[in-house]
Order: C-alpha cells, then sequence, then structure tokens
C-alpha cells in the first residue's frame, strides 16, 4: 500500500461510519434521477448537470429489496393532514433511521440518504447543534470523494447548513471552521477564502484544535510538509488522543523521509487504534519503514 493509499485508508476508518467506507461516486450512473415522493423543503432538485438530491436518492434505492422498497415508500408517503410541519420532523428522523439501521444490510449507497435526511431534519428543527451535526456528516467525507458530482453535492448540503447553524451562534468558531474547510475542501469558492475564515480563528485561538488540524491538512494537501507537521503537533499537544493527528503526523514524517518519526508516531497511534485490520495495516506499516532505513 502506497503512502497517498494508507492515508486515505486513515482517514477514512477514523471518519466515517462503515457502511459508507465501500461507497464512491463512481456507485452512480449517469441516468437523471426522478423526483423523490419524499421531497422535504431543501431537496434541492437535480441540477443543469443531472445530478443532484433527486439521483442521490434514486440510486440509493436501487439495490434494495422489494420489501425494503415498500417500506420506504410507505414512510415517504406518510404525511396526512394535521400539523404537517410537526409529522415532516417526525419523517425525516425516521427515513434517516431506515436508511441508517434497515437499508445498511443491503446497500453500501445507504450513507448517502442517511446524511441527507438527517440535514432535512436538522433544517427543520433548525437548532444550532442539530445543523452543525448534520454539517460534519457532510465534511468528514467530502475531502475523499472522487465523483466531482457528488463532492459538489455534498459541498452544497455542508455550507448550506453550517451557513444556517453560524446565523443562529454567530461566535461559534467551531462552525466557522467548519465553513472554511466545506469551501477549502469543496471547490464551491477560492481555496484562500476557506483557509482565510480558519486563519481568523487560530489568530483569536491558537489553541483550537478543530482549525490547527484543518490548516495542517491544507498544508498536507499543498505539499507544505513543515508547516503541516507544526499543525499536527500542535493538535498532538493539545489532544493527545487525537488519532487522526498522530496518523496525519506519521504519514507527514513519512513524506518527509523521516523514518524514525514515522514510526515512532506509527507506534503512538496502535494504543487508540480498536480496529483489528487498522492495527494490521499499521504494524504493516512500521515493518517497511524499519527495514527500508
Amino acid at each position: 500500500m502506497n503512502k497517498p493509499q494508507w492515508i486515505t485508508l486513515s482517514v477514512a476508518i477514523l471518519l466515517v461510519v462503515g457502511l459508507f467506507a465501500a461507497t464512491q461516486g463512481t456507485l452512480f450512473g449517469e441516468r437523471k434521477a426522478k423526483t423523490s415522493a419524499a421531497s422535504a423543503p431543501h431537496t434541492g432538485h437535480d441540477h443543469e448537470d443531472g445530478f443532484g438530491t433527486d439521483s442521490v436518492l434514486y440510486y440509493a434505492k436501487q439495490n434494495l429489496p422489494q420489501t425494503q422498497v415498500a417500506r420506504l415508500a410507505q414512510l415517504e408517503n406518510s404525511i396526512t393532514r394535521g400539523d404537517v410541519a410537526d409529522q415532516k420532523l417526525h419523517l425525516m428522523h425516521q427515513l434517516a433511521r431506515f436508511w441508517a439501521d434497515s437499508a445498511k444490510a443491503f446497500t453500501p449507497m445507504a450513507w448517502y440518504p442517511y446524511a441527507f435526511y438527517t440535514a432535512e431534519a436538522a433544517r427543520l428543527e433548525n437548532s444550532e447543534k442539530s445543523l452543525s451535526f448534520a454539517a460534519r456528516l457532510f465534511l468528514d467525507v467530502l475531502g475523499r470523494e472522487e465523483d466531482p458530482r457528488v463532492k459538489h453535492w455534498e459541498a452544497e448540503q455542508a455550507k448550506d447548513l453550517f451557513e444556517r447553524s453560524l446565523k443562529l451562534a454567530p461566535g461559534n468558531d467551531s462552525v466557522k471552521v467548519g465553513l472554511g474547510a466545506t469551501i477549502l475542501y469543496g471547490g464551491l469558492d477560492a481555496p484562500m477564502t476557506g483557509i482565510s475564515m480558519i486563519r481568523e480563528v487560530v489568530e483569536k485561538d491558537s489553541t483550537n484544535a478543530f482549525a490547527q488540524l484543518t490548516l495542517g491538512e491544507a498544508s498536507l494537501l499543498s505539499g507544505q510538509l513543515d508547516k503541516a507537521a507544526e499543525r499536527f503537533t500542535t493538535v498532538n499537544r493539545l489532544q493527545p488522543s487525537n488519532l487522526q493527528a498522530i496518523l496525519l503526523l506519521a504519514d507527514t514524517y513519512e513524506r518527509m523521509n523521516k523514518k524514525e518519526e514515522a514510526v515512532r508516531w506509527y507506534q503512538k497511534a496502535l494504543p487508540f487504534v480498536n480496529n483489528p485490520e487498522m492495527k494490521k495495516e499499521i504494524d504493516k506499516r512500521v515493518s517497511d519503514l524499519k527495514n527500508n532505513q
């Protein structure tokens, strides 16, 4: 496993629920989807390029057993007369749970509608906490998405959610960092626009680990390895058990050809790793580095 593959795997395991690990934009076809019957307040119909929320929901349903399709249709059409707003909120939670629980055994693409319906519920609730949680679902996968259409959709979802959250809590630095990271990784604006937002937070509070970590990732992506190592070291000082920072620091040192340092940080990660396969990969990485010193 080469270095880019390794760091992609490590961050993937850290940040994303298991059911999403196997999904990538290549699973989506080219056919334009029909509009979902459960379109809630912010479904966002397909864009001019033929891809959007309708497509996401359409393709996620394709591998469901017929019994699951019938159950899903029943949920999607369950709004009746009365307190429609409350019913829609309840329905969004039900649909999110359906995809998180019932559907994950049948399709690796269940994460997409799970995240979307979680976001729709957050928009209806309109609380800082729920909006930020939903936004992070999309942000956490944004940097690894391979399909540009899916990546743009994820970025739009995250940006809208972070902006709504920021309106409710203008002083929330974590939300500002999330919005900046979404702009940076989602290609919705010039990268420096997002970086500037994150730097503002760091200048105000250098102990903000989320901001330091994000700037470190940006430095790593741009090849500024010394700066990346400095940022990840800062995160480790602030949060010694932050596994993502430890692995990214190990990977940075490996890219710098500082093998002894890379080995030290990979080994430092092991006590925080619960996944057996991931431990095996780290052990292999350490062994390869030691043998090539």
